[in-house]
């Protein structure tokens, strides 16, 4: 098949033209971008070769395509993160080779299953505040953007438990400065942003104001009152290996950029995921009930404790339903080392290649009815029969996300001590409508009521 054609126009440009992300607005500004993407896939057979410019940009999207890139063949495979350096500088994201493997080794043992018991108090602590402030919105009947809330969330839970830190910045304020850098990034042909109704013009300086609020925030982080002088913290083992005579490339801005990446890549995904199952959650009452029964059965009306996380088997197939549904991260890229063949098609040296794991997640080809919200298709009986590499909310093979079974216990606790008090109430438009960015976020948000439980 010949490669298709994608044209666009660098006259509105903001930053780095060469960035995929700009590259690919044409794709992904359509009104369904993803159904889009998944009619090509079918046509094409899953593998779309795509000339944008001087670049070739080759689209995959089966179970097998990747397998080779994540795994079989991943030494081939660079990670591509242009545009994202200012947000996590040199940090483990944005490295690859050696270099990545020794910087990760010292910040691994920080994500052994053991240490998630450690990090268990710490973690219903900012679930504790969160529904504090939920009370108050119950009573206020305001209406809340729910990325936001689940965001901030997910930061406390970071501060508290990885860095023995209560959260010391207005993490509201950060989330929105920080969107502000990345909606410039990534949706270059837009100048204008719809913020609450008005048209408001974003410019390069204030993206680089964005910026400058975000690289204060691991300072502010390291400056807070430390809680309780844990000796095995994510921030402990940082500064241990950057006090390592044998270790000198994990300087100070070392330490810096691995608690950026932490405190937002580290927060976002686990975001997104929680506010899109509150959304399914929203839309399927049925579900939302199950949730407060298997709370009740293995918890009674007391808080869960560590040793009966495992047993909330239903509220983790939401949350891993969820994000076959809505992955955060829908696609990922890598640059090609060298020549390759893929699904019979020639893969050259520095193209870029674009796993689609929305479209694997939602293929019919693997899961029944996949457009369908079903958590029991996780129930493990039939996950064994799951087609592998057809799920990749975490990405696959080495680089697969370090922090990926933290994150969805995480989700299992909020959603459990969130439900049993409140029912949150999408009142947005129906269904919400995607934005295909660097992660997958709800188009124009999420707007939620929080209700209490009489």
């Amino acid at each position: 098949m010949a490669d298709m054609n994608v044209a666009y126009s660098p006259e509105h440009g903001l930053g780095e033209e060469q960035s995929i992300w700009f590259k690919l607005t044409p794709l992904l500004n359509q009104e369904n971008p993803m159904q889009v993407l998944m009619a090509l896939s079918d046509k094409y057979g899953g593998v779309i070769p795509i000339n944008l410019k001087n670049q070739r940009v080759v689209l995959l999207s089966e179970p097998a395509h990747a397998e080779r890139v994540l795994v079989s063949n991943a030494d081939n495979y660079t990670k591509y993160f242009d545009g994202l350096r200012p947000i996590f500088g040199k940090s483990m994201i944005t490295v690859d080779g050696a270099l990545w493997q020794k910087i990760r080794a010292p910040q691994q043992p920080a994500f052994h299953p053991n240490m998630f018991e450690v990090y268990f108090p710490y973690l219903m602590d900012a679930i504790r505040a969160k529904m504090a402030r939920w009370k108050k919105f119950s009573e206020t009947g305001e209406t809340v953007e729910m990325v936001e809330e689940t965001w901030t969330l997910a930061a406390d839970m970071v501060c508290k438990a990885l860095f023995d830190r209560d959260m010391p910045f207005n993490p509201h304020f950060v989330f929105k400065q920080v969107k502000t850098y990345t909606d410039v990034m990534n949706h270059k042909s837009i100048r204008l942003k719809n913020v609450r109704g008005e048209l408001e013009e974003i410019t390069e300086e204030s993206a680089a104001q964005a910026m400058k609020v975000w690289g204060s925030i691991p300072d502010t982080v390291i400056g807070a009152g430390v809680l309780e002088h844990r000796e095995k913290t994510l921030y402990r083992m940082l500064e241990n290996a950057e006090a390592d005579p044998n270790f000198p490339e994990f300087d100070r801005q070392q330490v810096i950029d691995e608690m950026k990446q932490y405190l937002w890549a580290g927060t976002e995904t686990t975001a997104l995921t929680l506010a899109w199952s509150l959304y399914l959650l929203s839309m399927h009452p049925e579900a939302l009930e199950r949730i407060r029964e298997e709370a009740r059965r293995v918890c009674g009306e007391r808080d869960p404790e560590w040793n009966e996380v495992q047993q909330l088997s239903y509220t983790r197939m939401v949350i891993q339903e969820t994000m076959r549904l809505f992955p955060p991260i829908w696609a990922l890229i890598r640059i090609a080392a060298g020549d390759d063949e893929i699904g019979g098609h020639k893969i050259k040296a520095g193209d870029k290649v674009v796993i689609l794991t929305y479209i694997a997640h939602h293929s019919p080809k693997y899961w029944e009815e996949p457009e369908t919200f079903d958590p029991e298709r996780f129930a493990p009986e039939r996950a064994k029969k799951r087609v592998k590499y057809s799920y990749l909310p975490f990405a696959a093979g080495k680089r697969a996300c370090i922090g990926g079974a933290l994150s969805q216990i995480e989700n299992t606790l909020a959603l459990v001590q969130l439900l049993r008090k409140f029912t949150p109430e999408y009142v947005g438009p129906q269904p919400a409508k995607i934005h295909a960015t660097v992660t997958l976020c709800p188009k124009g948000g999420l707007p939620f009521k929080i209700r209490a439980l009489s």
